[in-house]
């Protein structure tokens, strides 16, 4: 009786700290990484599907964080989210022709934006709106293209 109860214990502790340790990963891994900038400046980019973008997502260039997003709105009249970020003022050399792509960290990690430096002699500068836009990849969409491609083939 005694070895039991020291089995359903020990099995209750390990279930509790499993729990307790992917509570801890899903906290540290969503919004992470710390961005603080004395000067920003603000710019807009339009995506015609943010996925589940959030504000204080990261926006990076290169792999480095530059940045946040602020906002996340709908515009009714472009019927076309609109996003809001701030950019570090020291990062005042991105060409305004850049596009913003929204990205996954990892399989299943969170959203952000990806910046890719185009080639203007002009940069982007408070006010600004990013023209060149990519928007999520959302996984339901390919899984239910590829279901219906795969399903409608080979029957002839």
């Amino acid at each position: 009786m005694q070895q039991t109860r020291s089995v359903e214990i020990g099995t209750g502790l390990f279930v509790l700290l499993g729990m307790s340790a992917l509570f801890f990963m899903t906290t540290q891994t969503t919004g992470g990484e710390k961005f603080s900038a004395s000067e920003t400046f603000e710019v807009e980019a339009s995506f015609e599907n943010v996925g589940s973008l959030k504000p204080r997502a990261p926006v990076s260039m290169s792999g480095v964080t530059i940045g946040r997003v602020t906002d996340v709105t709908f515009d009714p009249v472009a019927l076309e989210a609109r996003v809001t970020l701030i950019i570090d003022s020291q990062y005042d050399q991105i060409p305004d022709d850049s596009d913003a792509s929204i990205l996954t960290a990892g399989l299943l990690g969170s959203q952000y934006i990806g910046l890719q430096a185009g080639g203007s002699d002009t940069f982007l500068e408070n006010g600004s709106e990013i023209y060149f836009t990519q928007s999520a990849i959302v996984l339901e969409n390919l899984i239910g293209k590829f279901l219906v491609s795969s399903g409608s083939g080979g029957d002839e």
